[in-house]
């Protein structure tokens, strides 16, 4: 995927980090699979460093989630740029470990994906990411972004924006309405847990000890007793009604 920059809608986004920058410049680690779109994202820091003081210092580049780990451990960035799909890997991995291995010190995450469905965008965000920009987006709204993620506030476009929330205000109007008492076995609330982390079953699974086949079994039962038909509404209205906690 090329990208190109573009200097007139470019102008305000940079405009707002020099407004934030401090004496030193951001560093930036990217991490995603395709070697051209990390060069792209590299030559837009460039085009905007060119301009003023540099803002930015991209610090390594990363292909899979054990690659960006590494880095981000020994770099500690200010900022990852993150895809969702790095060759084999999830990223979502990297939020979640990045998360138990940093604690509340962690690099500030910017998801930069394709990938627009609800449920990868709310498990993105549960997971630790701090803002969700699509990967068509990133010439005229990555220094926007980024600003915004730096002011620890959080970034996702309108059209994602909407359709996080539209989920998220379904399910609190519904808790303030009724509470529905729902009972859930101890193994069936750590199982939830892991929904809510962003966890996939193959990770569940190794978290608890058992089968795939039985995470999706446990799944099915939650399902049915949360009146729900998939893992971000499961996640949604278990944040809602007190069974975990994110």
């Amino acid at each position: 995927m090329s990208i190109s920059s573009d200097t007139s809608t470019s102008t305000l986004s940079r405009a707002a980090l020099r407004s934030n920058r401090k004496s030193c410049p951001t560093s930036v680690l990217i991490a995603d699979d395709d070697s051209r779109f990390r060069l792209g994202v590299e030559s837009l820091f460039e085009f905007c460093n060119s301009s003023a003081t540099p803002q930015f210092l991209v610090v390594g580049q990363a292909a899979s989630v054990e690659q960006a780990l590494g880095l981000a451990q020994e770099q500690s960035p200010g900022v990852v740029l993150l895809d969702l799909e790095l060759g084999q890997d999830c990223g979502l991995q990297f939020l979640q470990r990045q998360r138990q291995r940093q604690g509340a010190n962690r690099s500030r995450v910017l998801v930069v994906s394709e990938n627009q469905d609800d449920e990868q965008v709310f498990r993105a965000m549960q997971a630790g990411a701090r803002g969700y920009l699509l990967k068509h987006q990133v010439p005229t709204h990555l220094f926007e972004a980024i600003a915004t993620i730096l002011r620890d506030e959080i970034y996702l476009s309108p059209k994602l924006a909407t359709a996080f929330f539209r989920g998220f205000h379904f399910y609190s109007g519904r808790s303030l309405q009724s509470k529905p008492c729902v009972h859930l076995t101890e193994r069936e609330q750590e199982v939830l847990h892991w929904v809510v982390q962003g966890s996939s079953n193959i990770q569940i699974s190794q978290e608890l000890c058992i089968t795939v086949g039985t995470v999706k079994a446990y799944l099915t039962t939650i399902f049915e007793k949360l009146e729900v038909k998939s893992r971000t509404q499961a996640a949604l209205k278990a944040l809602k009604l007190g069974l975990v906690y994110a």
